[in-house]
């Protein structure tokens, strides 16, 4: 299963509440076979600029950021039902990418740039074609335009 970040900003509200809602939250990530590795609080703040949502006006909020994994087709349905929850003002998916594994070494480091392979790569992409020379297409064997 891909893993996800998953944003949200709730409406303001106190802790009690605000507990709930992201106990809602949690379990409606289990019911869609998701798996919930941690939350993380950002805070209660003003939000950048007033937004309407569900017919009321919001100027604050408080930030969650919550990491899980869940199967593709999942998503989809969790986004239509935040879309639909009263306390969730925005929200937004986030695919997290695998961390890639590459080998260091210290020599390979300590050697000036021009002779790091990587560096070698790089030059070697960013070296520009020649141009083919501009050929006449008047099938004469010679340029009739010069004298």
């Amino acid at each position: 299963m891909p893993s996800y970040e998953l944003a949200v900003i709730l409406r303001k509200m106190t802790r009690p509440e605000t507990a709930t809602v992201l106990k809602r939250i949690a379990t409606q990530i289990y019911d869609n076979n998701g798996l919930l590795f941690g939350i993380e609080n950002l805070g209660q703040r003003k939000l950048p600029y007033r937004i309407r949502n569900h017919g009321m006006w919001n100027t604050e909020g408080s930030y969650f950021v919550m990491k899980f994994d869940s199967p593709t087709s999942s998503v989809s349905e969790l986004q239509d039902e935040y879309t639909r929850d009263v306390d969730i003002v925005r929200m937004g998916f986030t695919r997290l990418q695998d961390l890639r594994e590459f080998e260091c070494t210290l020599e390979e480091e300590l050697q000036p740039p021009a002779y790091r392979k990587d560096v070698q790569e790089l030059l070697q992409k960013g070296k520009k074609k020649e141009m083919k020379k501009w050929e006449f297409k008047t099938g004469l064997s010679y340029n009739p335009f010069t004298t």
